[in-house]
């Protein structure tokens, strides 16, 4: 039975007069008359009772009452759906990240996600690192990665939310705790933990590619696959462990020393990174929301608009 059937028994069980609920429907008394037959019809059973002085409910149009309103209240959410959706009120977009060094700026973008468009859905994927993220989101496996590079990644759109300093964490009892700064020639011969080279790390290849013009490789002893295990093993004494300022800000540091590099090395900017072609209402409302939040250091950036 089709909503517009429904939306006259409705009526005319509220009025219980057929002059009255026509007015109401801005419709003909016959075309009401013809619609009620028409759903009697194909209920086989009479839902009203008509004479000359009133109209009634059968048993049948009273049982009907609950259920048309229940059916009539879902074909209003799934148009308010439809239309929501439509509009890029509602729908997903799945946000791949690093780990502990984006927790904070994600957790940001959530809140404010949550707070601007409540029916929009985030799912988050982490563990994504620089170009993995980038090879991810060009395969449509996420619609938004948030990553770090020296420079803006090719073949996508990206706008620098942040701008990170490189450290290096030591173990407490290493000779190496105590100074105010550490130099790239200074990790020569030492034991190092890094992410898997799989990963795609541009914090890990600015890392070896400095170590080698100061003349030596990287002694890699270890990999882990977030900074949470690396700071770990480096409280363990297994290593030291080149990364970022803000990847190791949150961690428990018990038992290691966060030293900073006394090389001039190039700035890693964190990105927000979207799919030239990606046209979804949806990721451009997120889109927009980021830009109050994460302004990056140019005030609000420059974010192209969809038409």
């Amino acid at each position: 039975m089709d909503t517009q059937k429904l939306q006259v028994f409705v009526t005319i069980a509220e009025e219980l007069h057929f002059g009255r609920a026509a007015a109401r429907l801005h419709l003909g008394q016959p075309h009401l008359s013809r619609t009620v037959r028409a759903l009697e019809s194909e209920l086989g059973a009479e839902v009203f009772r008509r004479t000359t002085r009133r109209v009634e409910l059968t048993p049948a149009g009273a049982a009907l009452v609950p259920h048309a309103h229940a059916l009539l209240a879902r074909a209003d959410e799934a148009r308010a759906a439809v239309a929501a959706a439509r509009d890029g009120r509602s729908g997903r977009v799945r946000i791949s990240f690093a780990g502990p060094s984006a927790h904070a700026t994600v957790g940001q973008l959530a809140r404010a996600v949550r707070e601007q468009h409540p029916l929009l859905d985030l799912e988050f994927l982490p563990g994504r690192y620089g170009a993995t993220a980038i090879t991810e989101l060009l395969e449509g496996e996420s619609d938004l990665a948030l990553a770090r590079f020296a420079a803006p990644p090719v073949g996508v759109t990206s706008r620098s939310v942040a701008r990170e300093r490189c450290v290096v964490a030591v173990p407490v009892a290493h000779r190496l705790a105590d100074a105010d700064e550490v130099r790239i020639a200074d990790l020569r011969d030492e034991p190092l933990i890094a992410f898997p080279e799989s990963f795609g790390s541009a914090v890990r290849t600015m890392f070896v590619e400095h170590c080698r013009a100061a003349g030596f490789a990287p002694r890699i002893v270890q990999t882990a696959p977030d900074s949470w295990t690396c700071t770990a093993l480096v409280s363990a004494g297994v290593g030291l462990h080149f990364t970022t300022a803000s990847a190791v800000a949150h961690l428990p540091l018990d038992g290691v020393r966060v030293r900073e590099i006394a090389d001039p090395l190039p700035t890693i900017d964190v990105f927000l990174i979207w799919r030239r072609d990606d046209d979804s209402a949806v990721l451009e409302r997120v889109l927009q929301t980021s830009t109050e939040i994460l302004p990056g250091d140019g005030g609000r950036p420059d974010v192209p608009r969809r038409r």
